[in-house]
């Protein structure tokens, strides 16, 4: 049970092309942000869409395949783990953010 402590799981469409790093040494790092899409019915029985934005990261061997892959638009499957970072910006002030660490990846389909 405990791979299943800190685990995400997500279909979404990615939202522009990935942002790739090489951090020396043969490391990469990719950063891309995908949309999750949920539709339900409100109260007046409209169909409301509501999206989500995920920040996605990955290192090694999936970094790559994003690298060679992955672009905006493409529906993708991420599975890994979520992690929470603070730091403060230049003015002193506390920001929070929360990314998805993908280990795994899943190319779906088209645009």
């Amino acid at each position: 049970m405990n791979a299943l402590r800190n685990k995400v799981q997500l279909i979404g469409n990615v939202g522009s092309d990935p942002e790739i790093r090489n951090l020396g040494e043969g490391k990469k790092l990719a950063k891309l942000a995908i949309a999750t899409n949920e539709v339900y019915y409100n109260d007046k029985g409209d169909k409301v869409t509501d999206t989500q934005w995920h920040t996605v990261v990955a290192w090694g061997k999936a970094a790559e395949i994003i690298e060679k892959f992955v672009e905006k638009g493409k529906e993708i499957a991420v599975e890994g783990k979520l992690v929470h970072k603070v730091w403060e910006d230049k003015d002193g002030n506390k920001r929070y953010t929360t990314e998805v660490v993908a280990n795994e990846l899943l190319l779906l389909g088209g645009r």
